[in-house]
C-alpha cells in the first residue's frame, strides 16, 4: 500500500500529484462497484532518495542502499495522449463499468434513492451543457450506490417537436409529404442524434443501464402519456377553445410560455394614439371644460389597432383631463403621467379636471381607423402606470388580459391575421395580405396620421416573445386550441411546491413567478411529429367526440403499434366498439384529429412513465438547468398534480448554463463552442473523461459554469470532520466542496505535514515493526478514504487505483471508526503542533533536522500530553520527536541550568480544551534550540550517529536484524 501511494518516491508528493494528474488529465479513476480481480503486484524501481535529500554515491550510503524501504510501484506518474485514452477505455471494459448499474439495482439495499432524468432533446450532438448536467447527476447517483443505495436512474430522450421535424426534412419542406412520411424522417433524424448522444454519456463514465432508456415517441411511454392526458380530460382540467395564444408564423403552429425566448433588445414603433370620447361617462359629464376631449392611449404594437374592442382604465387610480398650452388639444390620462407626457410633446399640460377612475364608468369612445365604429371605457385590474398614459388599448384578439376583459364583459373576439402572420380580409382591403410585424405595421401607423389619431411615434427597446427554435418574433392571435386550465390548478401546484426542497433556494421564488403567469396552456400543435391528440370531429357539426373510452382505446393501441397507427388505421378501428355503438351516423361521418400534443407535454409527463413502478412514485430529485423552471419542472408538476395531488419530485436542484470562460453564450457564429468530443479525445492534449468530471465538480453548478483552455488546465481533515464535510457536501450536490476539502487535506496535512514526518519510521525503521506497521495502517486508511471521497467525481482514477491495490471492498462509502478516536490524541498532536511552530519560527530556512531541542512545561495538563508522545526524558526516535523532525527532543519541567548560552529560546501558551469544554485549561511552555552535536547516520541521514562512519543505534539495530 506504501508503495502505491508512493508514485514518487517522496511519500510527501503522493496524494499531492495524484490529485493534480486528475485536473491535468493523468487518467484515474472508479465506479464503485467492487474491487477488480487483478493479481498484478507493483514491483518498480525505487529512487534514490532518502528523508527528502538525494542520496550520495558514497561507498558508506551504497553500502546500506538496500536495507532502505524505498517505494516502488507499477502505477504511471502521467499518462497522455492515446496512452490516457486507452487505459480510461481498458479500465471502462475491466472494471464493468457497462455492467455496475444492473449489480447495483440487483443487490440487496435498505434504502433507494431515485434521480430521475430529464429527457435531453434529440436535435443534435452532444455539447458541453449535456456534459454538465449528465456527470453532475452522476456524481451523485455514483456517491448515493456508495453509501449503499439502490439507485434508480433511468436515461431518456424527447424526441418529437418542431426543431427535429424541421432538421429532418432540411430543404424538403413538407409539401407533398404525408404526415406518415413527415413522422418517418423525423423518428431517424432522432434516432441518430439519440446514438450519438448515448455514445458520449457512456464514454463519461456516466453510471445506467444504456439499453433500458426511455423515449418519448416509445409506444409503451406515448399510452401512459395518454392516461395522463385522459384522467386530466375527465377532471375537467383540458378543454378545447377559441382563444388568444402565442403564435408563430415562422413556424406554423401555437406556442407554450415554455417554447418562448423573451429578446430584451427587440425595438417597436412605440405610439401614442387618441380615441375621441363620443360619449361622456355620465358622472363627469356635467363638469365644466369636458368638451372635445379624447383618450390618450400607448401602444408598442400599432398593428392591433384596427382589431381593438375598448380601452381599460384602472377604476382605483386618479385620473386627469388635460389642455395643451400649445394648441388646446383636450386629452384624457391618469394623473400620475401627466408630467411624463407633457415633457415627451414639449409643452405645458393644464388640468381641467381630475377624478377617481370609477368615474369612467359609461364612457365610449370614436376607433381611430374604423369609420362608425364606437368602443366602451372598461374597468381592469391589468392596467399599470409604469408607462405609457394609464389608459389601455384593448384588443381581446390579441392580448392575453385584453381577452379576460372581452370574457367579463361580452367583447367580440375578431382574429385578423392569418396563420402565416398577414392581415386577413377583416382587417380591410387597405391592410389584408400585409405582415402584421413589418409592412402592416407601416401602414396602420399610416392611418392613424391620415385620420389625424396619431399624437406621437417613438422606438421602444423592450423584452419582445421569440419563437426559441425559430428565432422569430411570435404574435397572439386567437385560434381554437386544445387548453389546460392552469389557473384552477395553481394553488395546489403552489402547496405543492412548498413541501419541495429547492436548490438554490433563490430559484423557488422564480418557480412560483412562472406559476403565476401561466393561466392557461395551451398544448395543441399544429404539427405532424408528435404524440396525436386523441379527438375527433364530426364532419358536419365539427363537434369533438372524445372521452375515456376513445382515449383508453386509443392508448392501448399506442402501447401496442405505437402512435404512427393514428394515421395508419381506419376510423372504425381507432373508435372503441361500444362508442361505435352509441355515437349517431356511422364512423365515416368523423374525421381524426390533425393536432399532436405540445412536448412539454411529453416530457412533462415522464414521471408516468418511468416512476409509476417505484413504491413512492416520486423522485427524491430532478436535477436540470435553469430553463427548465418554466419548462419541465413546470409541466412535470402540474401534470402530476392534476392527476396525483402531488409534486412529482421531492427535490429540485437547478444549475447554470454551461458559458465560454469569458461568460459569453456560446455560440458556432463567435467560435468559442467547447466541444466535450475535442476535450476528451481530440486537444491538445486530449484530456480524457476524467478531466471533464472534474471540470464539472470543480465548478459553482448554481451559477454559469465556465469552460475553456485556461479551465481545463488550470480533501479530508481529520477522520471523523472529513467525512461529514465530504458527505454533507455530495448531499448538497456541491462537488466543488468536495474537492476543495480533499486538495486542503492533501496540501495542509498530508504533503506539508504527515508525508514529512513519517518518512524516515517509513524507509529505515525495520519492515515488520509496529512504527512501521502502523504507519503503513494509517496509509492504507488515508488512501482508501481519499478514493472513495473522489470516485464519485473521478471513478476511472479511483478504479485504477483499486485495480494496483487488490483486497479493497470498493461498494462502501468512507469508513470511520471510533477507535481512531483516542482521548486526549487529537489534543495532545495539537499541543505538539504548537510546540513545533514555535520551535521553525526560531530557525527560519534552517534543516529542523540538524537541531536538538528542548521542551520545558510545568507539570500539569500539557505535560501530561507531551509526555503520551515522548515517555523518555530524552529521545530521538519518540512521536515529539518525529512530529518536530528534529535530531533530539528533550522534555523537562524545567529547563536544564547548564543550558548553552548559544540557546535560542521562545516561549507560547497552549489553551487544552477536552471533553467539549468541561476541561480547559492554558498552559505555558518555553522551548531552547541548539544546533545538534550528533553526526549524520551514513543509513537514514538523520543526525542521531555517534560519529560520520557508524550507523545510528536505530539503524544498527535494523541491519543486524536483517543480517
Amino acid at each position: 500500500m506504501l508503495r502505491l501511494l508512493c508514485r514518487s518516491s517522496a511519500g510527501s508528493q503522493t496524494l499531492v500529484r495524484w490529485a493534480r494528474r486528475s485536473q491535468r488529465g493523468g487518467g484515474l479513476l472508479l465506479h464503485g462497484a467492487r474491487s477488480c480481480t487483478s493479481s498484478r503486484r507493483c514491483h518498480g524501481t525505487g529512487s534514490g532518495e532518502v528523508n527528502g535529500q538525494p542520496a550520495e554515491n558514497g561507498s558508506g550510503n551504497a553500502l546500506y542502499r538496500d536495507s532502505v524501504l524505498l517505494p516502488k510501484t507499477e502505477f504511471p506518474m502521467k499518462l497522455t495522449g492515446q496512452k490516457l485514452l486507452d487505459r480510461e477505455l481498458q479500465i471502462q471494459q475491466e472494471c464493468g463499468f457497462a455492467d455496475l448499474y444492473s449489480w447495483q439495482r440487483e443487490r440487496k439495499a435498505k434504502n433507494k434513492f431515485c434521480l430521475h432524468d430529464g429527457p435531453p432533446y434529440a436535435n443534435g450532438d452532444p455539447h458541453v451543457g449535456h456534459a454538465l448536467n449528465k456527470i453532475l447527476k452522476d456524481i451523485r447517483n455514483r456517491f448515493e450506490m456508495l453509501r449503499g443505495r439502490q439507485v434508480h436512474y433511468i436515461p431518456g430522450w424527447d424526441c418529437h417537436g418542431l426543431p427535429i421535424e424541421l432538421k429532418a426534412l432540411g430543404d424538403l419542406g413538407t409539401s407533398g409529404l404525408s404526415p406518415l412520411q413527415i413522422r418517418q424522417k423525423a423518428r431517424e433524424f432522432a434516432e441518430g442524434a439519440i446514438a450519438r448522444q448515448k455514445a458520449a454519456f457512456q464514454r463519461w463514465g456516466v453510471m445506467a443501464d444504456w439499453d433500458q432508456c426511455y423515449y418519448s415517441f416509445d409506444g409503451t411511454y406515448e399510452a401512459a402519456q395518454l392516461k395522463v392526458f385522459q384522467e386530466m380530460h375527465s377532471k375537467g382540467l383540458i378543454y378545447q377553445d377559441y382563444k388568444p395564444v402565442f403564435w408563430s408564423p415562422s413556424s406554423g403552429t401555437a406556442l407554450a410560455e415554455a417554447e418562448l425566448e423573451y429578446n430584451p433588445e427587440h425595438v417597436s414603433r412605440a405610439i401614442y394614439a387618441t380615441f375621441p370620447l363620443v360619449t361622456l361617462p355620465p358622472k363627469i359629464a356635467l363638469q365644466e371644460g369636458m368638451e372635445s376631449v379624447s383618450v390618450l392611449v400607448w401602444t408598442t404594437q400599432p398593428w392591433t389597432i384596427p382589431a381593438n374592442q375598448a380601452v381599460c382604465y384602472m377604476p382605483n387610480a386618479q385620473y386627469s383631463v388635460v389642455k395643451r398650452a400649445d394648441n388646446s388639444e383636450k386629452f384624457l390620462v391618469a394623473t400620475e403621467r401627466t408630467a411624463s407626457i407633457a415633457a415627451l410633446l414639449g409643452t405645458d399640460l393644464q388640468t381641467v379636471g381630475t377624478f377617481t377612475g370609477s368615474l369612467l364608468e359609461g364612457g365610449i369612445c370614436k376607433h381611430p381607423t374604423i369609420p362608425d365604429k364606437q368602443v366602451p371605457l372598461l374597468p381592469a385590474n391589468h392596467v399599470t402606470m409604469v408607462k405609457g398614459t394609464g389608459l389601455v388599448h384593448t384588443a381581446p384578439a390579441h392580448g392575453m388580459e385584453d381577452y379576460s376583459v372581452a370574457s367579463q364583459f361580452k367583447l367580440p373576439v375578431e382574429c385578423m391575421v392569418d396563420e402565416d402572420g398577414t392581415f386577413n380580409e377583416l382587417a380591410g382591403p387597405e391592410l389584408q395580405k400585409l405582415s402584421v410585424m413589418t409592412e402592416g405595421n407601416d401602414k396602420v401607423i399610416s392611418m392613424l396620421k391620415q385620420c389625424n389619431a396619431l399624437l406621437k411615434e417613438e422606438q421602444c427597446v423592450h423584452s419582445y416573445p421569440y419563437d426559441w427554435r425559430t428565432k422569430q418574433p411570435v404574435v397572439i392571435r386567437p385560434s381554437k386550441q386544445w387548453f389546460i386550465n392552469t389557473e384552477s390548478l395553481k394553488d395546489k401546484a403552489k402547496e405543492a411546491l412548498q413541501k419541495v426542497r429547492v436548490l438554490p433556494e433563490s430559484a423557488r421564488s422564480s418557480l412560483l413567478t412562472m406559476l403565476d403567469r401561466r393561466t392557461y396552456w395551451c398544448i395543441s400543435r399544429q404539427r405532424s411529429w408528435g404524440v396525436p391528440i386523441p379527438v375527433f370531429y364530426h364532419k358536419e357539426s365539427g363537434e369533438a367526440l372524445i372521452n375515456k373510452y376513445t382515449v383508453s382505446h386509443i392508448a392501448q393501441l399506442f402501447k401496442e403499434k405505437g402512435s404512427d397507427c393514428w394515421w395508419e388505421l381506419p376510423i372504425e378501428t381507432l373508435l372503441p366498439p361500444e362508442v361505435l355503438k352509441k355515437v349517431p351516423g356511422a364512423a365515416s361521418d368523423y374525421v381524426r384529429g390533425e393536432d399532436v400534443l405540445d412536448i412539454w407535454f411529453d416530457s412533462g409527463a415522464s414521471w408516468a412513465a418511468v416512476l409509476e413502478a417505484e413504491s413512492d412514485s416520486r423522485a427524491d430529485v430532478y436535477v436540470e438547468g435553469k430553463d427548465q423552471i418554466g419548462g419541465w419542472f413546470q409541466s412535470s408538476l402540474l401534470t402530476s398534480v392534476a392527476v396525483r395531488n402531488k409534486a412529482p419530485y421531492k427535490s429540485l436542484v437547478v444549475h447554470g448554463f454551461a458559458v465560454s470562460e469569458k461568460g459569453e453564450k456560446m455560440s458556432k457564429s463567435v467560435g468559442n463552442v467547447v466541444d466535450p468530443d475535442v476535450v476528451i479525445n481530440g486537444g491538445k492534449p486530449a484530456y480524457g473523461a476524467d478531466v471533464l468530471r472534474w471540470w464539472v465538480a470543480e465548478s459553482n453548478v448554481f451559477s454559469e459554469v465556465q469552460i475553456g483552455a485556461v479551465y481545463l488546465l488550470a480533501t479530508f481533515i481529520s477522520p471523523h470532520q472529513g467525512v461529514f464535510k465530504v458527505t454533507d457536501a455530495y448531499s448538497e450536490f456541491d462537488a466543488g466542496r468536495v474537492i476543495r476539502v480533499l486538495q486542503a487535506f492533501i496540501t495542509r496535512e498530508l504533503s506539508s505535514f504527515y508525508f514529512s514526518i513519517i518518512k524516515d519510521r517509513l524507509y529505515c525503521d525495520a519492515e515488520d515493526s509496529l512504527g512501521r506497521r502502523s504507519c503503513q495502517t494509517v496509509l492504507e486508511e488515508i488512501l482508501d478514504g481519499v478514493t472513495r471521497s473522489i470516485a464519485p467525481i473521478l471513478p476511472h482514477m479511483a478504479e485504477e487505483v483499486y485495480l494496483h491495490a487488490p483486497g479493497h471492498d470498493s461498494t462502501g462509502w468512507i469508513k470511520s471508526s471510533s477507535v481512531w478516536r483516542r482521548p486526549g490524541l487529537e489534543e495532545a498532536v495539537e499541543g505538539a503542533c504548537a510546540i513545533r511552530d514555535s520551535f521553525l519560527s526560531s530557525i527560519p530556512g534552517k534543516n529542523a533536522a540538524r537541531y536538538d531541542l528542548t521542551v520545558a512545561i510545568e507539570p500539569g495538563l500539557l505535560f501530561e500530553l507531551m509526555e503520551s508522545l515522548q515517555e523518555e526524558p530524552t529521545s530521538t526516535t519518540s512521536q515529539l520527536a518525529e512530529l518536530m523532525m528534529a535530531a533530539r527532543v528533550n522534555l523537562a519541567t524545567k529547563m536544564p541550568r547548564d543550558l548553552d548560552p548559544e540557546a535560542l529560546l521562545n516561549h507560547g501558551t497552549f489553551l487544552i480544551n477536552l471533553e467539549g469544554g468541561v476541561i480547559r485549561e492554558e498552559s505555558a511552555y518555553s522551548i531552547a534550540v541548539t544546533p545538534t552535536s550528533a553526526a549524520r547516520c551514513p543509513r537514514c541521514r538523520r543526525y542521531t550517529a555517534n560519529s560520520a562512519d557508524c550507523l545510528c543505534p536505530r539503524c544498527q539495530s535494523v541491519v543486524s536484524q536483517a543480517h
